[in-house]
């Protein structure tokens, strides 16, 4: 048995560049924000917007090796949630099934024990994780909630008589949270033999009535290199994950680029124009008098909202979005995209133009239809070659449909 005092992190050989994505099998997390393993993430959002949810998607479904779950100050509720839940689901390693269990450790610490506990319970869930990467693993620590350990600290620090600083919380509290997201990263491992391992810390944030410029928030912020900033009228509007896309943001796509050229050439010039179109969306929701290729950026944009970005996590097809699956997705949208606006653009100065409203009318039963039931495709009862041949034949049908609406 090894012993370590849980606020002093263990030692490493080096500090290495982290050069693998984390995936989620989160749509929008993967597209759009993609975190490294060996990274560091914020989930701050309201009562309500799923930050929990998002914390037990990646529990289940990332693709790390060792999962800790650390139930830090929330509802007793969760944690029984999670033991409920996670001895059911299985994972595949080598070709062989094995409970999600083996790979997760929890640590219960509910908003009904003590205040003492809840400020080591964190340090805690890190020193495990630590423990897990010196082997060799990629771990991922899931913290929820950071915001209730930062009012620990508080209590403890107003018990001991110091001085508060912003909101009753200690003056420490920024320097206690970058010791403790500083624990996460990619390293090459003291010891031998020789052996890479990194630890991902996602943290959720609650601040008080999803106000971000809330103290432990804006700390957090200036630490993380990911932020996944969930929006209270998305998740009232029922679309989930509720993360806002024009708030949120990783400091990691480049550093990833390497990766997804060498294993998905066209990924990120995907990526671009799909953050473009949400972005013109933006800046064209208050504009009365619409030009047709504005109609086209609209419409698209309506379409990766709501059949690319909103997830449905309680149903087999659409829990879990392999990588090849939301790639094939992209690549369909931006083909389309690309298609109806450089078709109207060519018809435009000509008597004949083709509108937006013509190639609706045109596809709006075939092309429009198969891209809004592209999601439908589900990876536990398909093949990957059957689902990623499904996407080249999508892509070439929607090529044949503005040749034949063009020549027409």
């Amino acid at each position: 048995m090894q012993v370590w005092p849980v606020r002093q992190p263990r030692s490493v050989a080096e500090k290495l560049a982290a050069k693998t994505p984390l995936l989620t099998g989160q749509r929008v997390l993967d597209s759009l924000f993609p975190c490294a393993q060996g990274g560091t993430t914020a989930i701050p959002g309201a009562f309500g917007c799923g930050k929990t949810v998002i914390s037990q998607a990646l529990s289940k479904h990332s693709n790390s090796d060792i999962i800790v779950y650390v139930g830090c100050g929330e509802r007793g509720n969760e944690m029984s949630e999670v033991l409920r839940d996670f001895p059911e689901l299985t994972l595949e390693i080598n070709g062989k099934t094995e409970s999600i269990m083996k790979r997760t450790a929890l640590i219960a610490n509910t908003s009904n024990m003590p205040v003492a506990a809840r400020e080591a319970s964190i340090y805690t869930g890190i020193t495990i994780s630590e423990y897990y990467r010196d082997m060799g693993y990629n771990v991922s620590m899931m913290a929820d909630s950071t915001s209730r350990w930062a009012e620990a600290l508080r209590e403890i620090s107003g018990r001991l008589g110091e001085m508060p600083a912003d909101s009753g919380y200690p003056a420490y509290l920024s320097t206690r949270l970058a010791t403790f997201y500083e624990r996460a990263g990619y390293v090459r491992c003291a010891g031998s033999p020789e052996r890479t391992g990194s630890i991902t810390i996602v943290g959720a944030v609650s601040p008080h009535g999803g106000d971000f410029t809330d103290p432990v928030t804006s700390a957090t912020l200036g630490i993380v290199q990911v932020f996944w900033g969930l929006d209270k009228k998305l998740a009232q509007r029922k679309h989930f994950p509720s993360v806002n896309w024009l708030i949120s943001y990783s400091k990691y796509a480049r550093t990833l680029d390497d990766y997804y050229q060498k294993q998905f050439p066209n990924f990120v010039t995907y990526r671009k124009t799909i953050r473009e179109i949400l972005q013109e969306e933006e800046d064209l929701t208050e504009i009365a008098s619409l030009a047709e290729t504005d109609k086209v950026t609209l419409e698209v944009a309506k379409l990766i909202r709501d059949d690319f970005l909103q997830q449905n996590s309680y149903t087999t097809y659409d829990r879990y979005c392999p990588l090849y699956k939301t790639i094939g997705m992209m690549q369909c949208i931006v083909e389309f995209y690309d298609q109806a606006k450089k078709t109207v653009e060519s018809k435009l100065q000509n008597e004949e133009r083709i509108t937006w409203a013509m190639i609706k009318e045109a596809m709006g039963n075939t092309v429009i239809y198969e891209l809004s039931s592209m999601k439908f495709k589900d990876p536990t009862k398909e093949t990957e070659q059957t689902i990623q041949s499904y996407f080249v034949d999508l892509s070439q049908q929607i090529k044949n449909a503005f040749k034949g609406l063009t020549d027409s």
